[in-house]
């Protein structure tokens, strides 16, 4: 009769065994962590270069968004002249076809311009009325709020924009705008400095 015999595992070998295995588990953690860590460079290295890319888009869209800025703020100005002035309203019928883009762009919803009386244009620039000064002035600022979102320098760019829009318009007039429109260029400009502030940027720092 053939008799077997079994070889008993002893403690050593147990430890040894579990030693091992922990050691395998440690292994496989930290090559786990290596290739996390790696997995969040490459992702952080994409995330910057989006956000470069994202920031060259936007100061290079900078001389045209001034201009949007300037060419908004003048035309408002120029609707603030017409419901304010009667001469203005007298020639205004002849400029009317330049401006219509500029009112439906804006939502004017409004009797056609070049045929308002002048108490219906007066009725526009009233402190309620569609080109008063809270409507156009947050009109002009929340267009560059939006254009700009939180970048700095194309905030600084519209921010500039309206105020050449406003010395354009003051050329054009030959003189000093009313003061429903000083008070207006005035608001916007508040409203753009808010949002700076808001972000973290000095207003005096571009000024200075």
């Amino acid at each position: 009769m053939e008799i077997t015999t079994s070889t008993a595992i002893t403690p050593q070998q147990i430890q040894k065994q579990q030693q091992d295995k922990s050691q395998l588990e440690d292994e496989i953690l930290a090559e786990e962590e290596l290739v996390a860590l790696d997995q969040k460079e490459a992702i952080d290295k994409i995330k910057i270069a989006m956000d470069e890319q994202r920031r060259s888009d936007a100061l290079a869209s900078i001389p045209e968004f001034q201009l949007e800025s300037a060419t908004l703020a003048n035309n408002s100005f120029e609707m603030q002249l017409f419901g304010a002035n009667a001469q203005e309203q007298l020639n205004f019928e002849e400029q009317y076809a330049e401006f219509q883009t500029f009112l439906e762009d804006i939502g004017y919803e409004g009797g056609p311009i070049g045929q308002l009386s002048q108490e219906e244009a007066s009725e526009l620039v009233a402190e309620d009325g569609f080109f008063g000064v809270q409507q156009t002035s947050d009109r002009i600022a929340d267009f560059v709020l939006a254009g700009a979102g939180d970048d700095e320098a194309l905030l600084r760019e519209g921010r500039a924009g309206i105020l050449q829009g406003y010395d354009q318009a003051e050329e054009a007039w030959g003189d000093k705008l009313p003061d429903i429109s000083k008070q207006t260029i005035e608001k916007a400009v508040e409203k753009i400095d808010l949002k700076l502030h808001e972000l973290g940027f000095s207003i005096l720092q571009e000024e200075a």
